[in-house]
């Protein structure tokens, strides 16, 4: 780690094959808490290069215990988080919403690391059950169209790596790579990024996949449709800049669509919502970005997409498919 470190400080970058042999060394309890902290801090100071993106994700799904989820057609919807906006927990709920309309979602998530309440977070306070077990997970998929998919039950490797980013609370390149790496290794993925040129960068890898899959950044700063201004769309299909007039809606204001500022208030937030008692900003937000998983796995239109998003949210199907995944997890 040594050598990796000064040459990293001497504005070198790593080649594929060494930035996955310095994950998998990690994984390996080769490096010490120190030398690993440093190693962070570099991707802080500069950007990513495609080929060490390429390298730690594949470090990390050779490393990672497999979910085979086949037999389903699933979607994953997962941001990056680390874009600072302090949102609710805008994704997870569009899963629930887009699980309530039929799709089969395989959710992947963590623990909030440099945001106050991540999706894991929100899943444990109200009662939701990790586990890795196939079994359970595909009861989940049968019985409420979603399973969720806790990152550190399935990425045991990052056992080092996660009590230094708890205690950094910045973001990391690890934001980067967790929607990159679901171990159900879903055919359909809808993605958020915090910045336009990781947007590129995953479409770019993407691109080397037979994913299906649609990447998301609003102009103004979210990885998430935020409805406060345009969002820029690219896919394996098209690439598109998306306006809230798009969805049949207004622009938002900032602070409509803010998160709790602790856990519980945060699933508080969750549950006001899913049970159609979220403010209409609140509503329009989770049901824009579930219109785009809709979107791509119905192959119907975004502003379609969007009112049966709406209709499925406020029926309660969506919190129906909630409840049953509490109800499994009893």
């Amino acid at each position: 780690m040594k050598t990796i470190l000064n040459r990293l400080i001497n504005h070198e970058i790593l080649s594929k094959s060494e930035a996955k042999e310095v994950l998998v060394n990690i994984s390996n309890g080769q490096h010490n808490p120190s030398q690993i902290a440093s190693f962070l801090t570099v991707y802080m100071m500069r950007n990513i290069t495609i080929d060490e993106l390429s390298g730690f994700r594949e470090a990390l799904l050779e490393l990672c215990i497999p979910i085979d989820l086949s037999d389903y057609n699933t979607i994953d919807l997962c941001g990056t988080g680390g874009d600072g906006k302090d949102t609710f927990n805008i994704s997870t709920l569009a899963s629930f919403i887009t699980a309530g309309s039929g799709v089969k979602v395989a959710k992947h998530g963590n623990y909030g690391v440099s945001s106050i309440s991540g999706s894991s977070n929100v899943m444990e306070t109200l009662g939701v059950k990790f586990s890795n077990n196939e079994d359970f997970l595909k009861r989940c998929i049968e019985e409420a169209n979603i399973c969720i998919l806790h990152a550190p039950l399935f990425h045991p490797a990052m056992k080092n790596v996660a009590p230094i980013r708890k205690e950094l609370a910045v973001k990391t390149f690890f934001n980067l790579l967790g929607p990159m790496v679901n171990p159900s290794f879903p055919k359909n993925q809808l993605v958020g990024v915090f910045n336009l040129e990781l947007a590129r960068m995953y479409a770019y890898l993407y691109q080397n996949t037979d994913r299906n899959f649609s990447i998301l950044h609003s102009l103004d700063g979210y990885d998430e449709i935020s409805l406060t201004g345009n969002t820029k769309i690219i896919s394996n299909k098209t690439e598109a800049m998306v306006k809230p007039e798009d969805f049949g809606v207004g622009k938002l204001q900032q602070s409509e669509i803010e998160g709790g500022k602790t856990i519980e208030a945060s699933a508080k937030i969750f549950i006001e919502i899913l049970s159609g008692n979220g403010t209409e900003a609140q509503q329009n937000v989770v049901c824009a970005n579930a219109a785009m998983a809709i979107s791509m796995m119905k192959n119907c239109s975004i502003l379609d997409g969007f009112e049966t998003a709406k209709k499925t949210l406020l029926s309660g199907k969506a919190l129906q498919s909630f409840k049953k995944l509490q109800q499994l997890s009893v």
